[in-house]
């Protein structure tokens, strides 16, 4: 799986467990401490063995100074984009640009449990539509270049909103994608990939990342459009697999077609 020119970057994903909840800042003082690059956490609001994923990442926020943060991945249907856009702006300010935002559209494994919660019925086909529709008002509304509010009518969200405040730095967009309707609006839509080896071994990473690269458009071909951009014609998508094992290793998997 070719690496696109990207920096080889470390990070830790410990389990959220509230049963002990002060251990989860610990594991990420502690990485900071040992030179890693990344703190995630996976997000299961419908879970009670688990924090609330924005809650402790605020909480590691303050209690770190360089590591970088992450969900991984957040729920989006019990997550509304535009809350969203605010909670994720004010946590990058407030952390000093240390922000990359996982996102998914839903895990099916655990559908029942989220409609549960109050999110809507979708079939995975919708929530991946959901989650296109979820990136571009995620990144209307911290586009503050200009002045008129967001306005935003689509199948599965509505916004008429006011834009900002612009996060402290380009918040990356990270999908946890499986399938190949999901690996598409990666290549097509995000910054970078999120997937598990729970959901996906190692040896089916390359014809996964080939999905992806395979959406990858002209449009993108300007240097310096996304973090991961590289000189040659389509933009890069940044891959940072999770190695961890177990079934609930990671929020981010998905039946979606």
């Amino acid at each position: 799986m070719p690496d696109y020119g990207h920096k080889l970057t470390f990070g830790a994903f410990p389990a959220p467990t509230s049963s002990d909840p002060r251990r989860s800042v610990t594991l990420a003082k502690q990485a900071e401490q040992v030179g890693l690059d990344l703190i995630a956490f996976q997000d299961h609001p419908y879970l009670p063995q688990f924090l609330d994923t924005w809650t402790l990442l605020s909480c590691v926020a303050a209690a770190t100074t360089r590591i970088r943060l992450a969900p991984c991945v957040l729920n989006l249907p019990l997550r509304p984009p535009a809350v969203l856009a605010r909670a994720g702006a004010s946590l990058d300010l407030l952390s000093g640009g240390r922000l990359d935002l996982g996102l998914g559209a839903g895990a099916a494994v655990f559908r029942d449990e989220i409609e549960g919660m109050g999110a809507p019925h979708q079939t995975p086909a919708e929530s991946v539509d959901a989650l296109a529709e979820a990136i571009a008002i995620l990144r209307e509304l911290w586009d503050t270049s200009t002045g008129t509010p967001v306005t935003h009518t689509g199948a599965r969200y509505q916004v008429n909103g006011q834009r900002g405040p612009a996060p402290a730095h380009r918040v990356e967009i990270w999908l946890g994608a499986y399938q190949p309707r999901m690996l598409r609006l990666t290549g097509r839509a995000a910054d970078g990939w999120l997937p598990s080896s729970s959901y996906l071994p190692p040896e089916g990473l390359g014809a996964a990342q080939a999905q992806i690269t395979g959406r990858l458009t002209s449009r993108d071909a300007a240097p310096g459009r996304y973090a991961g951009s590289t000189t040659s014609p389509g933009r890069s998508v940044r891959a940072v697999p999770d190695f961890s094992a177990g079934p609930s290793s990671s929020g981010s998997a998905n039946s979606a077609s």
